[in-house]
């Protein structure tokens, strides 16, 4: 029950009852109403400066969560480059320089990914950390990039340790006829006596004076391109396509085992040493071509021989003697 009010009045000396009108006690409703409202956004807003909702609170735990996730990506992205990186460098000062290839160039394995634009979708999003993101992508676009270039790159080292393979298998690099069957290097490449004019003529190969008979080797892998019988000159004679522009003659033999068109490696029996031909005596005479150009055969007696009887061959090889055939 409300209380009543009462005021003295001086005039009648009399307590007078304290009439209070509807628009105070209005008036004083919305004032109290006025001060609640203010001290509670007050309250409301020192909480939140000083403690955060249970939502802020999930959505920076998120927030701390992709950060985490997003250092721990790009260390991996990091990382991975510099483990690319170790490739390439192998792939150009190691694998390519064995292989007698270029480098690729520095300019080609940095290029960009193109696309002025790229990220455009990105940026549009009203996204929090798109820099990070983007960032990220252009770090992921540049090593799918440089690993696709290695991949082409190592599809060539393949390719050139393939061929590399095939070169030496190429390369004439034995005796035709073997050391222990062998008279003597009878005649070195260069300008000898020939047998027949007694004139200083251009003696193309090498001649190896050996029995009647003696087996005689391919010097490399290639197929056979000749096989010719004549009376004069080389007499019966066998070349051999070795490919990458090798080729060897074999001249004045006695007989063939071999026929045009067939494989051979090196060291299959060929033929026999014979006396046909413009020859004096039972030798054979070698000859290596390099792209059509006739070349010392001596230099390609490395893989039979040792240190000391490779250098016996060199000095055989420059005597200024007489040749046993063309």
């Amino acid at each position: 029950m409300a209380r009543i009010k009462y005021y003295y009045d001086t005039e009648t000396c009399k307590y007078e009852r304290v009439r209070t009108k509807k628009s105070d006690v209005i008036l004083n409703a919305l004032g109290i109403l006025s001060l609640t409202v203010i001290m509670a956004v007050g309250l409301v807003f020192l909480y939140s400066s000083y403690f955060e909702s249970p939502k802020e609170l999930i959505l920076r735990n998120e927030v701390k969560e992709l950060e985490f996730y997003y250092a721990s990506l790009n260390k991996d992205v990091e990382n991975l480059h510099n483990i690319l990186s170790n490739i390439e460098q192998r792939d150009d000062n190691i694998y390519r320089v064995v292989l007698g290839a270029e480098p690729i160039e520095k300019s080609v394995r940095e290029a960009g990914v193109g696309g002025s634009d790229r990220y455009a979708a990105i940026r549009e999003k009203s996204i929090d950390h798109k820099d990070l993101v983007i960032d990220l992508h252009e770090k992921v676009d540049k090593l799918r990039r440089k690993l696709y270039i290695e991949s082409k790159s190592q599809d060539e080292v393949v390719l050139l340790a393939e061929q590399k393979e095939k070169l030496y298998a190429a390369i004439p690099a034995i005796q035709p006829i073997a050391n222990k069957q062998l008279i003597a290097l009878a005649s070195g490449f260069g300008y000898r006596i020939h047998p027949v004019y007694k004139v200083k003529k251009l003696h193309s190969g090498i001649d190896f004076a050996a029995s009647i008979g003696t087996p005689i080797y391919a010097t490399a892998d290639g197929k056979v391109a000749v096989v010719d019988v004549k009376f004069s000159g080389y007499g019966k004679m066998v070349e051999i396509d070795h490919g990458f522009g090798y080729r060897t003659r074999y001249a004045h033999m006695h007989g063939f085992n071999v026929r045009v068109g067939q494989q051979v490696k090196r060291g299959d029996l060929i033929g026999y040493v014979g006396n046909t031909g413009m020859s004096t005596a039972p030798h054979l005479h070698y000859e290596v071509f390099i792209n059509g150009t006739q070349v010392d055969p001596v230099h390609y007696f490395f893989n039979d021989l040792t240190p000391s009887e490779y250098e016996k061959i060199l000095e055989l090889a420059t005597m200024d003697n007489q040749s046993l055939g063309m």
